[in-house]
C-alpha cells in the first residue's frame, strides 16, 4: 500500500480566483431536456424542408460534447493541480453530458429510429467533423503530468471548441428559432449556449493564470501555437459549413457566425482577435428572444422551459417490483 498524503479539497479557503463563482454560476443553470416541450415541434417538422442539414448539425454537435464529455473535461480535471478547478471542470464534464444526451432528446422527439442511425453513420464518415474532433482529442490525450504548457494548450483546445467549433451547429437552430421556426428544439440549444459560454469563460480564465507565469518567450511560442491551432480549424470548419449547410444558401451567413466567435474564443484567452469585425445575422445574435420570449441569458431558463411536476418521494418509490417493465 503506498504511502500518499490526499488532501480534502476546502472551499472555506478560496485557493483559486473565481472557482467559487463558476461553481454557482453553472449550478443556477441546472436544467434537462426532457423538461423542454420539443414535442411541439412535430408539425413543423413534418413540412420541413431541410431536414437533412438540421438532423445533421445536431449530429455534428452530438459527437463534440461526446468528445468533451469523455475527453476534455475529463483529461483537464485529471491533470489540474489546484482542487477547487478540478471540482469546476468536473461539474461542467457532467453538463457536457446533459447536452449530448439533449441532442438524442430532440432526435428521439422529431425523428425515425432508421432516420437517427442514418445520421450517426454520417458522423462516422464525415471527414471534416472526424478532423476537428481527432484535431481537438489529440491535444486533450498529449496531456503529460506536471506539465503545465500541455495542461494550457488542452485548455486552449477546450475554449477553441466550446466558444467557437460549436457555432456553426448552433446557428441554424437559432437562426429558425429566431423566427419561430422549430422553437421549442432552438430552446434546447439556447439553454446549452448558456452553459457553453460559461464555460469558455471559466477555462479562458484558468487558462490566463497558467499563461501569465510563462516567459515572455514562451507565450509568444505559445500565441503562435494558438494561432496557427485556431487558423487550422477554421479552415476546416469553412469545409464542415459549405457541406452541411449546401441545401440552404445560408453558409456566407454562418461563416461570419463563426468567425465573430472565433474572436470571442481568443478573447476568453486573454489573445488579440484574429478576423475583423462584420455584420452578424441580427436573429442569430438574439438566439431566440423574439416577440413573447422571456429568456434570460443568466437567470431564468427559456420561455418554453417548463420544470417538470414531480411526485414526492414515499416509501412505494422504492418498491421496483411494481415499476411497469416493458
Amino acid at each position: 500500500m503506498s504511502n500518499l498524503i490526499y488532501e480534502a479539497v476546502n472551499w472555506n479557503r478560496p485557493t483559486s480566483d473565481l472557482a467559487q463563482v463558476f461553481w454557482d454560476q453553472q449550478w443556477k443553470q441546472i436544467w434537462f431536456p426532457e423538461e423542454v416541450a420539443v414535442s411541439k415541434d412535430i408539425k413543423q417538422w413534418q413540412s420541413f424542408e431541410h431536414q437533412d442539414t438540421y438532423k445533421k448539425v445536431f449530429a455534428g454537435l452530438t459527437l463534440l460534447d461526446t468528445v468533451q464529455t469523455n475527453i476534455g473535461m475529463n483529461q483537464i480535471a485529471n491533470y489540474a493541480t489546484d482542487l477547487q478547478e478540478k471540482a469546476v471542470f468536473t461539474v461542467f464534464g457532467s453538463f457536457e453530458a446533459i447536452h449530448a444526451k439533449s441532442y438524442s432528446y430532440i432526435f428521439t422527439t422529431l425523428c425515425t429510429n432508421e432516420e437517427i442511425d442514418e445520421v450517426f453513420e454520417w458522423v462516422k464518415k464525415n471527414e471534416y467533423i472526424q478532423y476537428k474532433a481527432n484535431k481537438i482529442g489529440d491535444i486533450y490525450d498529449a496531456i503529460e503530468e506536471g506539465d503545465t504548457e500541455s495542461l494550457w494548450k488542452a485548455m486552449f483546445a477546450s475554449v477553441m471548441l466550446e466558444s467557437f467549433l460549436f457555432y456553426s451547429g448552433f446557428f441554424y437552430p437559432l437562426y429558425l428559432g429566431g423566427q419561430g421556426i422549430l422553437r421549442n428544439s432552438a430552446e434546447v440549444v439556447s439553454l446549452i449556449l448558456r452553459d457553453e459560454s460559461i464555460h469558455g469563460v471559466a477555462v479562458g480564465f484558468f487558462a490566463q493564470n497558467i499563461f501569465n507565469k510563462f516567459s515572455k518567450e514562451k507565450q509568444d511560442e505559445l500565441k503562435v501555437w494558438g494561432y496557427e491551432l485556431l487558423l487550422d480549424l477554421y479552415q476546416n470548419e469553412l469545409k464542415y459549413t459549405d457541406d452541411i449547410y449546401a441545401e440552404t444558401g445560408l453558409s456566407p451567413e454562418v461563416k461570419a457566425y463563426i468567425r465573430y466567435n472565433a474572436n470571442k474564443a481568443l478573447m476568453n484567452l486573454g489573445m488579440d482577435a484574429m478576423f475583423p469585425e462584420e455584420e452578424i445575422n441580427p436573429i442569430v445574435m438574439n438566439g431566440i428572444r423574439n416577440e413573447g420570449s422571456t429568456y434570460d441569458f443568466f437567470s431564468q431558463k427559456g420561455s418554453t422551459y417548463a420544470k417538470a411536476k414531480v411526485a414526492p418521494i414515499t416509501d412505494s418509490t422504492f418498491n421496483f417490483d411494481t415499476i411497469k417493465r416493458f
